[in-house]
């Protein structure tokens, strides 16, 4: 089989080797058929991680056929298109029982922490495989991840009908909240440095785009939202834009904190006890993928549209190199086994 492993920054390196695993108890063998590039794999390969020991086989967001099954494994069958949930915990620690896997303290994610799906066949804890239907394709059905992050983000931040909603950032994460929040019926500003980006925004459903080397944030989201927003969400992830966030909410208003930014706040507490407002820390996702393949087959989000370009996996150092050039039209890039 093919295997893609990062054995250097910047390198990745494509060989063959034989896949003879069977599975265990609650397994199953999934031939990958397609993985998308999440932004988590772009940051390794461009400079590394301290978690992350190399050579990685990387790739979490993926989507395949079950070809074999061990004995007890949740009603699959060799035949099956399905996905992954490629959050892994320990499953038995009280953060785990208590149905919050994704912050277990020993969590890891399938691609990062261990190796993923850059690869023609893995072995898969069953419990973590959905199957969608016929009519998605492998590159669009491997996007159920990242709208499994915008889900919990949702879910997080208890967005309904009519929230007045914030999005900061219309890369893939920001488009698939906006998707999703549009989706529920929520009245949706985003904003963005690209106006490539913004008019996909706006092709999906977004209400008022705000390009913010030209305008400022507060001013065009106060005129849009007057005395601010429900929901405000910053899908980049990075402290100062979180802090500024704050700034945006309304009475009662929650805010999503998905930053891995180890840089500090400086949110004055007066901002969050006189509003009431939530701060909502995101994390992966919580088990959402059925909910995710609810909205396919509802029509509510569309990730094929999201998807802007497509590779062999014997083309996914030129992939990685690619999106190293910054198209600002880039949003996400599929690798297609």
């Amino acid at each position: 089989m093919r295997v893609a492993k990062l054995t250097e920054v910047q390198k990745i390196e494509v060989t063959e080797e034989v896949f003879n695993k069977k599975p265990a108890r609650g397994q199953a063998v999934v031939q990958v058929k397609a993985a998308g590039i999440c932004g988590t794999d772009f940051h390794i390969f461009r400079e590394g991680r301290a978690d992350v020991e190399l050579p990685r086989v990387m790739g979490h967001e993926l989507a395949g056929i079950v070809v074999e099954t061990g004995e007890d494994a949740a009603g699959l069958k060799p035949g099956d298109r399905v996905v992954m949930d490629p959050v892994i915990s320990c499953g038995h620690c009280r953060t785990c029982v208590s149905g919050h896997e994704n912050v277990c303290e020993d969590v890891k994610c399938f691609g990062v922490q261990m190796d993923g799906g850059f690869q023609d066949y893995i072995i898969a804890d069953a419990r973590r495989l959905y199957v969608f239907p016929e009519d998605l394709s492998f590159e669009e059905a491997a996007l159920a991840e990242p709208f499994s992050v915008a889900s919990n983000i949702l879910w997080r931040t208890q967005l309904k009908a009519g929230d007045r909603t914030v999005i900061i950032g219309a890369g893939t994460i920001g488009l698939a909240v906006l998707q999703a929040a549009a989706g529920l019926g929520a009245s949706v500003l985003i904003s963005d440095i690209e106006d490539k980006k913004l008019e996909r925004a706006a092709a999906f459903g977004a209400d008022r785009t705000v390009n913010t080397r030209r305008e400022d944030l507060k001013e065009a989201a106060e005129s849009f939202f007057p005395g601010g927003a429900d929901v405000i969400i910053d899908a980049v992830g990075a402290s100062a834009l979180t802090q500024s966030a704050v700034e945006l909410a309304a009475p009662f208003a929650r805010v999503a904190v998905i930053a891995f930014d180890g840089k500090p706040m400086e949110i004055p507490p007066v901002y969050i006890t006189k509003k009431e407002l939530t701060l909502a820390g995101s994390r992966m996702n919580c088990g959402r993928f059925p909910e995710v393949l609810q909205w396919m087959k509802e029509g509510k989000i569309r990730p094929k549209e999201i998807i802007t370009a497509v590779y062999p996996i014997e083309e996914i150092q030129h992939a990685f190199e690619e999106m190293m050039k910054g198209d600002s039209a880039s949003v996400k890039t599929i690798i297609s086994f």
